[in-house]
């Protein structure tokens, strides 16, 4: 007679644990790292990794008084730069999103003439670097009267980030099976119906991993809004710190630290999101999903 052996309730914990350790640990050396950078913002010099001088906040000047930085003037204020960046990361990230989500759902569940093509188009789309299209996006911009405009920014920067996004959310859409989009269909939900109330349910934990990608892109771009948007009025963060940088021969870094600080964290803070625990998030979310569809009607 075979013997059965129980698991051990305590020994199963540790190794569910095991996970987070190890990225709670690899994470430790990024957060040590903008903790310095946060903390050399607040002394004049700095000499390979220590700050030298006095505690100030001279750095931060450019907050209250950006006509006493040097390198300030003649430029925009930081807020609005920021607001700038803040709408650029959000507005592509949402617009990639709902399109993304949509054509991986058609890609992932119609069979319609052409499908291969569109796939394989899609994907070569992706090959292309964005700095060879330039020329063509300029002269589009201007026939439209979108160039120096963030508007077209955004739009050029979600047509770059879709078919990265196609492909992810097709791929997701295409481990939920057939039996949940089935049922909702025999009882008369229509096509848009299920994709919003029975199939984005089930993939939350790739929306959000693409969200966050999307945005920490965007925050980051610095070739688009450097190129299709000169005026200072319509600039970014990172066309700031490009600014400030100037040809590198004589750059402030305590200047420099204080002023990425909020564009670091936020992509610090977008990418630490990333090790939460999405995937539990995902099957809690299928068996309510599978709950809610083969519930007994009354």
């Amino acid at each position: 007679m075979a013997t059965v052996v129980a698991p051990v309730p305590g020994r199963n914990r540790w190794l569910a644990l095991t996970p987070y350790v190890v990225l709670a640990l690899a994470t430790v050396p990024i957060l040590v790292l903008y903790v310095w950078l946060f903390y050399s913002s607040f002394f004049p010099r700095i000499e390979g990794f220590r700050p030298i001088g006095d505690f100030t906040f001279d750095n931060w000047r450019f907050l209250w008084d950006p006509a006493s930085v040097p390198q300030m003037r003649n430029r925009p204020p930081v807020i609005p730069l920021t607001v700038n960046t803040f709408l650029f990361a959000t507005l592509t990230s949402l617009i990639s999103l709902l399109v993304s989500s949509m054509a991986g759902y058609a890609f992932s569940r119609l069979r319609f003439k052409g499908r291969r093509v569109f796939l394989g188009g899609v994907l070569l789309l992706h090959s292309f670097p964005s700095v060879t299209l330039l020329i063509a996006l300029f002269v589009v911009l201007r026939t439209l009267g979108l160039y120096d405009k963030l508007v077209g920014v955004i739009l050029v920067q979600t047509a770059f980030a879709l078919p990265f996004g196609i492909w992810i959310m097709k791929g997701f859409f295409d481990n939920i099976p057939w039996d949940l989009e089935m049922s909702a269909l025999v009882d008369g939900a229509g096509r848009l119906r299920t994709w919003w109330r029975i199939m984005l349910p089930l993939v939350k934990p790739g929306l959000l991993a693409l969200g966050i990608l999307l945005f920490v892109e965007g925050w980051n771009q610095f070739l688009l809004p450097f190129v299709f948007m000169p005026s200072g009025s319509q600039q970014t963060l990172s066309t700031l710190v490009r600014g400030i940088l100037g040809e590198g021969r004589f750059v402030d870094y305590g200047l420099l630290t204080a002023v990425t600080v909020p564009k670091r964290f936020v992509s610090c803070s977008s990418t630490t999101r990333m090790a939460s625990p999405v995937r539990s998030l995902g099957f809690a979310e299928e068996r309510r999903s599978w709950l809610v569809v083969f519930a007994p009607r009354g």
